[in-house]
């Protein structure tokens, strides 16, 4: 059986949602810290670039638990 991804209704609106911005920041943040040169990188431990990707993706997932219609 084939099951289709079904798109939630009011999918034109995803950019506006906490829980999306949260995980492209995460994104952008992860991203950014690969594109650091390995001397800057030596200067703030990998530990906490990860914890801060990790609390926003979690921050994330109780924005997407939220009503955010206003």
């Amino acid at each position: 059986m084939k099951l289709a991804p079904k798109l939630v209704p009011n999918w034109k609106q995803a950019w506006k949602w906490f829980s999306m911005q949260s995980m492209a920041l995460s994104v952008a943040l992860l991203g950014g810290w690969q594109a650091l040169p390995a001397d800057l990188k030596s200067e703030v431990p990998a530990s906490w670039a990860m914890g801060v990707a990790i609390a926003i993706l979690i921050l994330g997932a109780l924005g997407r638990l939220v009503d955010q219609r206003k």
